[in-house]
């Protein structure tokens, strides 16, 4: 008894105040996780972060933060269900080696540039403004061995092109990269 006065007393103490006592959460209910890397209540850990360095047409530099996938969970989910790509963000995708590489955009919810990389760090070709939850697949249709994907647009907008030279920062340690 002396137990439950308390718990009394608290309970209608938060009745009085407006709000209702606490339930208990029960273990049962919590929802399972979700193993699909595609679903999009998937929730990815947090990728490595590093930067590029891509010079433009005019001889500047800019210089990109990107996520780095580079596993392959990671290279499968890519930039599935994101809403906003920021002005100076991206995303790297490093693979192995160097061949003929093809993105889709399925649940990709936003416009993207997809710059495709040499092994020899050279822009090997541009989709400019992949179109959004797009099942075709984009290609520049020569080999590439890195792959990075910025806002829609943007590629135009700094004069980067075929050609251009590129640097990795911060991501040597992944293996893949020079």
């Amino acid at each position: 008894m002396v137990v439950a006065v308390p718990l009394l007393a608290s309970a209608c103490q938060q009745e009085a105040q407006g709000s209702a006592p606490r339930a208990t959460p029960k273990a049962a209910e919590a929802r399972p996780r979700v193993t699909d890397i595609t679903a999009e209540d998937y929730v990815m850990p947090p990728l490595p972060r590093g930067h590029v360095r891509l010079e433009d047409a005019f001889g500047g530099v800019h210089r990109v933060e990107v996520e780095i996938a580079a596993t392959a969970d990671s290279l499968q989910r890519g930039m599935m269900w994101r809403k906003a790509l920021a002005e100076g963000k991206g995303m790297l995708f490093l693979f192995p080696e160097e061949r003929v590489m093809g993105f889709w955009m399925k649940n990709t919810l936003i416009s993207l540039d997809m710059i495709f990389i040499t092994s020899d760090m050279r822009v090997a070709g541009i989709v400019s403004r992949a179109e959004p939850q797009s099942r075709a697949t984009r290609s520049v249709g020569v080999p590439s061995q890195y792959v990075l994907e910025v806002p829609g647009g943007w590629t135009e907008k700094v004069g980067i092109r075929k050609g251009s030279a590129v640097r990795f920062e911060g991501v040597a340690g992944m293996g893949l990269a020079p």
